[in-house]
């Protein structure tokens, strides 16, 4: 018997995985995140699977369904949204598992940064301007390490993608000007690849305007950086004729 904890990806069905839609093909029961997968991945599993929604169960409940295929001697696929190992709550859940004695497996998916990215045709990293990405959150319930707060990554100057924030888009994109200015491209992406994706793009400036106007507030990824723009960024000088590399002679 084997636990397969499975990223579900972003949100569009076509962005599973093929080994996870392998595993959900012939899953017999799933735990399921039913406040974030999109529902639309579940037609995945075969139409007898069992299925458990964890939004309103607790991590003991969740063990429970785990011992009780363990008794039965079936797997069971533990179905996360994007990427699991990314603010996914995996990590007690495989301690606890292996306090039991119980093997699990992880299959990565697609993360919300990666959708978003792709939804604004946008190449986070650029020459000479920005180099790093940052995916971050801003403290909520869950407190944040004094050292990872905002205004130290913003002093790095990469690219930020911060997460389970969008309820706090104005005091997000007022931290971050100081930083990077009030002219900074700026994007609110809801629901990164889901039919009711939607993008607000901005400026540290007039985006929380614009997310206010929208009525949006929860399930969006706000991305912060001058990697965004839209105008002129430097060039790679990987194809850069004149450059020479380990598989081409430079030109004049």
């Amino acid at each position: 018997m084997k636990v397969w904890f499975v990223g579900a990806g972003p949100g569009d069905p076509e962005l599973l995985t093929v080994k996870a839609r392998r595993v959900l093909a012939s899953a017999r029961v799933c735990v399921w995140a039913g406040s974030l997968v999109n529902p639309r991945i579940l037609e995945a599993l075969p139409p007898e699977c069992e299925r458990h929604d964890s939004a309103g169960m607790s991590l003991e409940e969740i063990l429970a369904v785990a011992d009780r295929c363990r008794a039965r001697g079936i797997d069971l696929v533990r179905l996360h949204t994007g990427e699991p190992a990314l603010y996914g709550a995996i990590g007690e859940q495989m301690r606890a598992l292996d306090a039991r004695g119980i093997a699990y497996e992880v299959i990565p998916g697609i993360s919300a940064f990666q959708a978003a990215a792709a939804t604004l045709k946008a190449e986070l990293t650029a020459p000479e301007v920005a180099q790093t990405v940052v995916l971050t959150r801003t403290a909520g319930r869950t407190p944040m390490p004094a050292t990872e707060n905002l205004e130290a990554l913003a002093a790095t100057g990469a690219t930020l993608c911060v997460y389970l924030s969008a309820h706090g888009v104005a005091e997000v994109c007022a931290r971050l000007t100081p930083f990077y200015g009030p002219d900074c491209p700026a994007a609110f992406v809801y629901h990164a690849s889901w039919e009711d994706e939607r993008v607000l793009r901005g400026t540290l400036a007039d985006l929380p305007a614009r997310v206010a106007a929208s009525g949006l507030a929860r399930t969006a990824l706000i991305l912060v950086g001058r990697a965004l723009s839209q105008g002129a960024l430097p060039a790679s000088r990987l194809y850069d004729r004149a450059f020479s590399h380990g598989y081409r002679e430079g030109q004049p």
